[in-house]
């Protein structure tokens, strides 16, 4: 099998089936991802431990903190102590909320954190400004604001200071 018919059918199986994990199966939060393959994670319990990830996976689907997965447990691990069997996305979150398998813990913690973390977003001007007298070109104001990154703010009393010398 090639390597893009591989990756099809895997993208297929994660974004396709409705997955109900078995009883020796658990629903687990990531927390980071340290490198090979392995990913932190934390039960609804609260014990964290690290999983690894199957090679049908690999460079195939990626998964990044906050992600919710389905694992299986692997008896004879210390460190590792269990294998991603399943990713779930949006989609399967919400069917097992809505089917009552989804753990409480993790209901809490994400209400939580999407009050917590919700980006505001800069109110835009009322009345676009005319292009007459009263613009200028150096006004950004109006600009998009990326808030994925730092926002720096320069005093006007630094960028005379600037100009002067």
């Amino acid at each position: 099998m090639s390597q893009a018919t591989k990756r099809k059918h895997v993208v297929k199986e994660v974004l396709g089936e409705h997955m109900v994990p078995s009883d020796h199966q658990q629903i687990v939060k990531v927390l980071r991802t340290p490198g090979n393959n392995l990913h932190e994670v934390e039960t609804a319990q609260g014990q964290r431990f690290l999983v690894s990830m199957p090679s049908k996976y690999r460079k195939n689907i990626w998964i990044k903190r906050g992600d919710f997965l389905i694992v299986d447990p692997i008896e004879e691990g210390e460190k590792v102590k269990a294998e991603i069997s399943f990713v779930l996305c949006k989609d399967h979150v919400r069917s097992l909320q809505k089917d009552g398998l989804w753990p409480e813990a993790f209901e809490v913690a994400e209400k939580h954190n999407n009050n917590r973390n919700r980006p505001t977003q800069p109110e835009l001007p009322a009345e676009p400004q005319s292009s007459g007298e009263g613009s200028s070109s150096e006004d950004d104001s109006d600009l998009f604001v990326n808030t994925n990154r730092r926002q720096y703010r320069e005093s006007e009393e630094e960028s005379e200071e600037e100009e002067t010398a």
